[in-house]
């Protein structure tokens, strides 16, 4: 077998052999090139809008809440489509990679869903997204069992639901090509989990749920929508089968949220918080303005203004169209071998857990099954139903100028500047090596924490700033920083020296674009994605 002959389609990817065969079945190859010839010029005009829009932003644009759809946010008669089969009640949502042991290990967790996710905690080399598929398909026939070095995997018997995070609309598929053009990573993540699982979950009581990452614009999710209905006709599958969780993680989205909604209100299963790219997001669409420099990482808690406002507004927005307002990550996971720090982390994650749920969250995540328990209980305490539609949230008023505050309580410190170079360069340095989920100092760090760290050394270096004992934070600095943790980086699990060159080049060279006055890249994922499943000597 070899991958199949549909015309116009090519493929450049590592070979493949039995399921991975199975998953890119002719028929399924068919929908994937139908998807890309019926949706991806719309996918690049909303791709050239995000650049025309950021283009405004740094003129000096304001964002706010669109007029042109102020009749939606006014309407108090639509709500979205009730919760479907097994997203009743969402109270823990565990998320991780797609490799067969984590797909086990989560959906044994004790968490009512699990997010497969092919995105952020994901290096999208080929073989990692069509073994994830193959994981999934086999996790939702219950035939994913297997044993490694003499341990045994298997299902329980009571599982969490799953939800499937495909890449965001700017990532590429670039492995396969349809009509002499690559596809979005989006469509071919969709498209085969689709194709090869929705019938079967409808006849088992599940269906083909969905979270949608990094939408900056409501006519992103009407593409979307526009995917959904196009999809469930192709497959005569039952319109309104398909859920999709929206992850508010983009600036734009936040004073979007309603129209988001709207537009996907047949097919919608909530928002969701999703914090740490929401930073990023933050710090990136206001490059240009100095006055939205941010302290240290640790400094930008969800109880900052800017956070705190787009919480309470998502709460509200989702309650008042009858769906799931979900909670984001705590980034801290077990500590062994030390009992007092462990507690103290442990410590944070019930503290953000408890002020989740009393803003009357209907769920939150963790990235950790040891974790579970701790949120379990938290939310079991004070969330007695399946969940909080009914906290309608009606005090909040969030006005635009709330969602732009940029005053955050804190400074940059030289731990801080340190921290954000560690954290950059080990995770560049493990996805690149096809590690894309990294448990750094603690702390679980994936694509959207790194992206933090990576901009913020960027907007420090571009408007000149200091850390609280006056040093001035610049590209020679960080260039040093670099080469004093390069080694650490080169003992990474998976990680070569070739991957560790890559990563600390591909750093330098966004800290240099600061010294220059340019703008620093939009996704470290799209700049380094070349080097996946390249030779071992690639060079940058």
């Amino acid at each position: 077998m070899s991958f199949p002959n549909v015309k116009g389609v090519t493929y450049t990817g590592p070979p493949l052999k039995g399921a991975q065969l199975d998953i890119l079945s002719e028929p399924a190859v068919k929908f994937i090139a139908a998807l890309h010839r019926t949706f991806d010029p719309i996918r690049q005009q909303r791709l050239n809008d995000r650049h025309v829009a950021q283009r405004r932003l740094d003129a000096g644009a304001v964002l706010d809440f669109p007029a042109e759809t102020a009749h939606i946010r006014a309407d108090p008669s639509w709500v979205c489509a009730p919760p479907a089969p097994g997203l009743e009640d969402r109270r823990v949502e565990i998320t991780g990679p797609t490799d067969r042991k984590m797909v086990i290990n989560a959906l044994n967790s004790g968490s009512k869903t699990f997010m497969a996710d092919f995105e952020d905690a994901s290096s999208p080399t080929f073989l990692n997204m069509i073994n994830g598929q193959v994981n999934l398909y086999d996790a939702n026939r219950r035939q994913i069992d297997f044993e490694s070095n003499g341990k045994a995997y298997k299902l329980n018997d009571k599982i969490a639901t799953l939800i499937v995070r495909p890449r965001g609309w700017h990532l590429y598929e670039t492995r396969i090509r349809v009509d002499n053009r690559p596809i979005s990573g989006s469509m071919f993540d969709f498209a085969l989990y689709f194709f090869h699982n929705a019938a079967y979950l409808l006849s088992h009581g599940s269906g083909p749920y969905f979270y949608l990452p990094k939408m900056e614009h409501y006519l992103e999710a009407r593409l979307w929508s526009d995917i959904f209905y196009f999809s469930q006709s192709y497959l005569g599958i039952p319109v309104g089968s398909i859920r999709g969780t929206v992850l508010i993680e983009t600036l734009p989205a936040a004073f979007q949220m309603e129209e988001i909604l709207y537009e996907l209100r047949a097919h919608s299963s909530g928002l969701n918080c999703g914090r740490w790219d929401y930073i990023f997001s933050f710090i990136k669409k206001r490059r240009a303005d100095k006055s939205a420099i941010m302290p240290d990482r640790s400094d930008v808690t969800m109880e900052v203004g800017f956070m705190d406002s787009y919480v309470r507004l998502l709460i509200q927005t989702c309650h008042k169209r009858k769906v799931a307002a979900m909670g984001g990550m705590s980034a801290q996971i077990p500590i062994k071998g030390d009992d007092a720090a462990n507690e103290r982390a442990m410590a944070k994650v019930r503290a953000d857990k408890l002020r989740e749920v009393t803003a009357g969250h209907d769920g939150t995540w963790i990235a950790h099954p040891l974790i579970r328990q701790i949120a379990e209980e938290i939310f079991n305490e004070h969330m007695l139903g399946p969940n909080q539609y009914h906290v309608l949230r009606e005090e909040v008023k969030v006005a635009g100028s709330e969602l732009l505050n940029t005053t955050v309580k804190g400074t940059i410190t030289e731990g801080g500047v340190r921290g954000n170079v560690s954290a950059a360069l080990s995770y560049c340095a493990a996805w690149v090596s096809g590690n894309g989920c990294v448990p750094i100092n603690h702390l679980m760090e994936d694509a959207a924490t790194a992206e933090i760290a990576r901009v913020q050394l960027w907007q420090w270096v571009f408007h000149g700033a200091s850390t609280s004992d006056g040093t001035p934070i610049t590209a020679d600095w960080v260039a040093s920083l670099i080469k004093e943790y390069l080694p650490g980086v080169k003992k990474i699990g998976g990680v070569t020296e070739t991957h560790a060159d890559i990563a600390a080049k591909y750093l330098q060279s966004e800290v240099d674009k600061a010294t220059r006055g340019e703008y620093c890249s939009d996704f470290l994922t799209s700049d380094l994605m070349k080097y996946l499943d390249a030779p071992a000597t690639s060079k940058l």
